[in-house]
Parts: structure tokens; sequence; C-alpha cells
């Protein structure tokens, strides 16, 4: 159910100019800058993590408002659980767990729905023990489908994919010609929900930085130079705005491409 009396006098200006039939189904965004917003202040790292979790709740709240089904955060990846100091990494986990604590009633009064993807398993068990009961707390919800990408990473969850594909052929006896993208599909981590219409990057990054590599084959991609703790609900919307004034074309031909020439054979090709 649409909240639009909740959102703020600027994001209803921004709001007012979308199309309603033409609203991305999935948004998935990469927060990004965490670490630089901190250190144009002076400040230490962890405060920029901070701020990044009121961003996550912020923008998670106007996608509920807007009636936003899907809206995937690339929270915590592989690299970042291999790679950062350790002492940042556990700090990442607390904030995680006092994130799922102290939001979870604002979860329940804007009717939304908490999921995770990545190899979770591999999470410290008290972090999974409360991303358990985040999810089981609102798994009755009907609004919006918040999705922490968290020790995620595309290629991982490519190959595990893969090996889950190998095993049911095996166990059913099927050849590997048989495979098809569907059966693919079906053994992501994502298999319940639809590819991203829109991917966000914030701070002006021009990369995927292996996030679902697979399933933004044809999503439209949106770079900002705001970093993650500075974006906003009414940034979403900006966003939204901008996907809408693209042609989505999925291989096919655009509307102004200029006129097909029906018979092949009458088309000369000029020598190089």
């Amino acid at each position: 159910m649409l909240r639009i009396d909740e959102l703020t006098t600027e994001e209803c200006a921004v709001y007012a100019t979308l199309k309603p039939e033409c609203m991305p189904q999935h948004v998935a965004i990469i927060m990004d800058g965490n670490g630089r917003w901190a250190g144009h202040r002076s400040l230490k790292r962890f405060l920029g993590h901070q701020q990044g979790a009121n961003s996550v709740q912020l923008v998670t709240e106007t996608a509920s408002r807007i009636g936003l089904p899907w809206l995937t955060l690339y929270a915590f990846s592989l690299e970042n659980n291999l790679k950062r100091p350790r002492a940042e990494v556990n700090f990442l986990m607390r904030l995680l767990k006092t994130y799922l604590e102290s939001n979870l009633q604002r979860m329940m009064d804007n009717n939304v729905r908490m999921k995770y993807i990545g190899r979770t398993h591999e999470l410290p068990a008290e972090v999974q023990e409360k991303m358990r009961w985040a999810e089981e707390s609102t798994a009755k919800n009907t609004g919006t489908t918040l999705t922490l990408a968290l020790n995620y990473s595309g290629r991982s969850e490519i190959a595990d994919a893969f090996r889950s594909l190998a095993a049911e052929l095996k166990h059913k006896r099927q050849s590997v010609e048989q495979v098809t993208e569907e059966d693919i599909h079906r053994h992501l981590y994502t298999a319940h929900m639809p590819d991203p219409d829109l991917l966000i990057r914030t701070s002006g990054e021009m990369r995927l930085s292996n996030y679902l590599l697979w399933q933004v084959a044809y999503t439209e991609i949106f770079v900002t130079e705001r970093l993650w703790p500075d974006f906003r609900g009414i940034h979403l919307l900006e966003a939204i705005a901008d996907f809408q004034r693209r042609e989505r074309r999925y291989g096919g031909l655009s509307e102004v491409c200029g006129e097909v020439e029906e018979n092949p054979k009458r088309i000369k090709i000029a020598a190089s």
C-alpha cells in the first residue's frame, strides 16, 4: 500500500514527476563511500559506517512508502571479510547486530520484510542468530523486501550455483547439454526475486565490484558522486526519475535508430 503522504515535501515534489506505470520493481544499491565520508571530516572510519547504517533505514522507509517491492543492498562483501582489518570487520558485525535490534520495530511499522543473500553461514554465530530473528520477525510483512547482501560475492554466487546445479544433474542423471539459463537462475541466491531494474552506485566509482554479476545483464545503472552516508530517500527518487527517462531495449532496436532495410540482400557492403 502506498504511503505517499508520509514523504517529505521535497520527496513529494520528485515523486509527482514519476510515472506510476514505469516504476522499477527491484532496485539494487552498491553502498560506497562510508570511509571517505569519515575521512573528509577527519573522523574515524567507524563513524562513517554508523552514518551509513542510518542511510539504510531512511532509504528503506522511502522505498516502503512508494511501494517498491524489492530493495537489495550490498552491505558486506566476501572481499571485505577477507581483506579488511579484523578490527573493522568485527565492528561491522557488531553494527549489523545493533542495526537489526534497534530498527526491527521501524521495519514492522513500515511493513518491511528482511532477507539476506551471500555466504551468511560463514558469519559469526551470534550474528547469524540475530539475522534469523529479524527475518522471522518480519516474515509476514507484505511491503518492501529489504535484502542485505552479506559476505557476498557475485563470482562466488555463480560458483555456488554451478556446484548446486551439478549435484542436481548427478542426482537426476541428466546431461549438461540440457542445462538452460533458467536452471542456473534457480540455483542463484536470488532465485526468489526478479532481476534488478535499476542499480545505483554511490561515491562515483564506475565499477560493479563483484555485485549481482549474473542478475544485472540488462539492468540500468545510475552512478552518483554522493557518498552513501549522505544518500537519502529523495536521492533514491531522483535515481528512479533518471531511470524512467531511459529506453530499455534488451538487445532490440530503439524507436529512433533509423529505418530497417527489410531485404538484407539489397544492402551493399563497402570494402574497407
